[in-house]
């Protein structure tokens, strides 16, 4: 008889996160597994990529509260929702002010995200199926670790817990209730393990799934799509150098210094310079003010959401990820099986993807450090073409990670 499986997350926007889990789906074993998939939302461009081998389970009102504003709760009747949303928005202010962190998604942001996935979860019923193995793929882990019935239950690990203001009494019970947690890399491993250090004993190493076939098949031929085509040379007859970068808008991917580095390239005069944003999300606005502000209207140009960001990184002359702090980036890994040369930042997991020289490039992250290393490349080309190269000869395929859980579902 086939084991059943239960995957939940809130919604499957376009992300690093949400990829993985289409590749992890694209590659179970479904001779062994029934598998279900509860989207507590169903938003995002990549829901369609579900392989219809998953039993996508219908959408339910009360987990579409846990992201809906809390002006949407009111108008949909959903006080009980409302009322814990606005508790949760100014408990983790209070808690903020007491443990002052330098940015607000940083601190309060990330104990808000603690407060709702715990609190929120205590409003909805439990569900009446019970599964061999429940894995909570993303936040709100408290769901499942409350209100699934399971043999096992698993939840994923994805990011960089050493640079996020957590507040780790607040959810360690929670942690607690999972069999096994799942992290992406040895980095996050470590960086989860140093705020939660009691938990060592439940740690797997699963990598991120990867499906290089797909990312081949989406990127096309490298001809440029239309908003990167019609670059015109600068002043002095150099063609454009385009670095892409994807991502959510948001503090931790580091956007705003890419803007401030590029500024920076520009002074310099590297004018033939164009960077590329594909992604969407809350630091929208305040990125196009800086992007003004520093005059970089027509080279530096946040493309907004993209269901297939593959044609974009395919068309770059470098990929760069700028970001302050990651899990373990799927994107970086997607433009290494597209033979693109790749620059990370030294966010603490960045050695975890990247071979410094041989497969990418790893530079000091911030403004300077930025625009220092693209520099070193803008001026050696035959540099980029080594770790391009070096991409070129890996093979990124890892399907065989799933063994992992399926020795944990057995």
């Amino acid at each position: 008889m086939k084991k059943r499986v239960l995957f939940t997350l809130y919604d499957m926007e376009i992300g690093g996160i949400e990829r993985s889990l289409v590749n992890m789906l694209e590659h179970f074993d479904y001779d062994r597994y029934d598998v279900d998939l509860l989207v507590f939302r169903h938003t995002g461009e990549l829901l369609p990529l579900v392989t219809d081998r998953v039993r996508l389970l219908p959408e339910e009102r009360g987990l579409a509260a846990y992201r809906k504003s809390i002006a949407e709760c009111v108008r949909d009747g959903q006080l009980a929702s409302a009322l814990v949303r606005l508790a949760c928005k100014y408990g983790a202010r209070l808690k903020a002010l007491r443990h002052p962190v330098n940015r607000e998604d940083a601190g309060a942001g990330y104990i808000q995200m603690q407060l709702v996935s715990k609190y929120m979860a205590r409003l909805q019923r439990k569900r009446r199926e019970r599964y061999d193995a429940a894995i909570s793929f993303s936040w709100p882990h408290d769901y499942t670790a409350r209100n699934v019935e399971a043999n096992v239950k698993i939840a994923w690990i994805h990011t960089d817990y050493s640079s996020l203001s957590v507040d780790p009494g607040m959810d360690l019970e929670m942690w607690r209730s999972f069999d096994f947690l799942a992290s992406v890399s040895p980095a996050c491993t470590r960086a989860f393990l140093s705020r939660y250090p009691e938990l060592d004993g439940r740690v797997v190493e699963i990598e991120n799934i990867t499906s290089p076939s797909f990312v081949r098949a989406m990127a096309g031929d490298g001809t440029p799509p239309p908003e990167m085509a019609d670059d015109a040379a600068d002043r002095s007859g150099r063609k454009p150098f385009r670095i892409v970068s994807v991502g959510r808008l948001s503090y931790a991917k580091g956007f705003d210094l890419a803007a401030r580095a590029l500024r920076l390239l520009h002074d310099r005069g590297h004018t033939h310079i164009r960077w590329y944003i594909v992604g969407f999300g809350g630091q929208e606005a305040e990125l196009r003010a800086l992007i003004a502000e520093l005059g970089l209207q027509d080279s530096f140009r946040l493309l907004g959401k993209k269901a297939n960001p593959y044609p974009y990184m395919n068309a770059a002359d470098l990929y760069v990820q700028p970001s302050r702090y990651e899990g373990k980036a799927v994107v970086v890994t997607e433009a290494q099986i597209l033979g693109k040369p790749v620059l990370v930042a030294d966010y603490p997991t960045a050695a975890s993807q990247v071979t410094d020289g041989v497969d990418g490039y790893i530079c000091p992250g911030g403004a300077e450090g930025l625009a220092d290393a693209i520099e070193r490349l803008v001026k050696h080309p035959e540099a980029l073409e080594r770790v391009a190269e070096g991409a070129r000869r890996r093979d990124y395929g890892n399907a065989d990670e799933l063994k992992k859980l399926y020795h944990m579902i057995s």
